[in-house]
């Protein structure tokens, strides 16, 4: 059962951040909270580069209800000190400041430098959930107890919740936890929205996220995209549709062809899977040609990381 939004017509509405070290599950668990993805995810390590705002509104009969916004951000960077690595811990830190609740992701029975580093960054006045996530992949729950105990000695947790980002009713019992944290004021968005993303960022994040997926481990996560075009036009077979240019950016010619694949299959691939959930996200026909280009060094350049849209 989801969470009312506690008695009568009484709106509460607040902010949420969720951090953690790369790949614990930020993304994943942003998707779950927000009922539909969008945030990106792949096993590649920092595959969110942005702050991304998730938006979910639980109404009760009387209307009112509770209105989440979550900040997913970046994985927290410790091991290079690139310019694109500088503005992704900048939009960690941000994000931080003035939530009312923060979300510390770690995976259930562990905890790394990383988690160390990430968790050095929290302030004590703001309330914060351990939330101990992937429990699924710990067999011995007796050796949780000892960790949980650890862990409370390193920050003043307000409450733990061990869960997996995978079960629907570990999600909603995440959501009732949250609520008590949150203050009553207005909501600050419709009720239907779930992000303040336009659909152009989204089909950069897409095509990223595919891109990602389908070349594993072989290519730098210094590789971008750049939409060149995102234009909507009438169509009577289709009532919306949406022509998208794009330019997957690679630092060296060997990853350009690696991207490509042989005859271009791998490229083609990219293009067919991110076109596909961009109709399923945009419920409308998407039209999507990708381009690719060597760009190198431009991770250390920090004119060129803004101008590829980064803070």
């Amino acid at each position: 059962m989801e969470p009312d939004g506690g008695g009568g017509a009484t709106q509460r509405c607040g902010l949420i951040a969720i951090v953690g070290k790369p790949n614990v599950g930020k993304s994943t668990l942003l998707n779950a909270l927000v009922g539909q993805k969008i945030s990106i995810t792949s096993r590649k390590a920092q595959t969110t580069r942005h702050r991304i705002t998730g938006i979910r509104t639980l109404t009760n009969e009387e209307g009112g209800g509770t209105q989440f916004v979550f900040v997913d951000t970046p994985g927290f960077q410790t091991r290079h000190s690139t310019a694109l690595n500088k503005s992704l811990n900048k939009t960690v830190l941000g994000a931080i400041d003035g939530v009312d609740l923060v979300l510390f992701v770690v995976e259930a029975g562990s905890f790394t430098l990383g988690d160390a580093k990430v968790l050095a960054l929290l302030r004590e006045g703001t309330p914060t959930l351990l939330v101990a996530n992937k429990l699924d992949t710990v067999h011995r729950r007796a050796e949780i107890a000892p960790w949980l105990k650890d862990m409370q000695e390193r920050h003043p947790f307000a409450e733990f919740v061990p869960m997996s980002a995978k079960n629907p009713k570990d999600i909603a019992r995440l959501l009732s936890i949250c609520e008590r944290y949150l203050p009553e004021q207005p909501w600050w968005y419709a009720e239907d929205e779930l992000t303040d993303k336009s659909e152009k960022f989204l089909a950069s994040e897409v095509v990223r996220e595919k891109l990602f997926r389908l070349t594993g481990d072989e290519l730098p996560y210094t590789s971008t995209v750049v939409i060149d075009k995102f234009e909507e036009e009438k169509s009577k077979a289709h009532g919306r549709m949406v022509r998208i240019a794009a330019t997957i950016v690679v630092e060296r010619d060997g990853h350009k062809a690696m991207v490509i694949g042989e005859k271009g299959e791998r490229l083609k691939r990219i293009g067919t899977e991110a076109r596909q959930e961009l109709e399923k996200l945009m419920d409308c026909k998407v039209f999507l040609e990708l381009w690719v280009k060597v760009r190198s060094g431009w991770a250390d350049d920090e004119a060129r990381v803004r101008s590829f849209g980064y803070e």
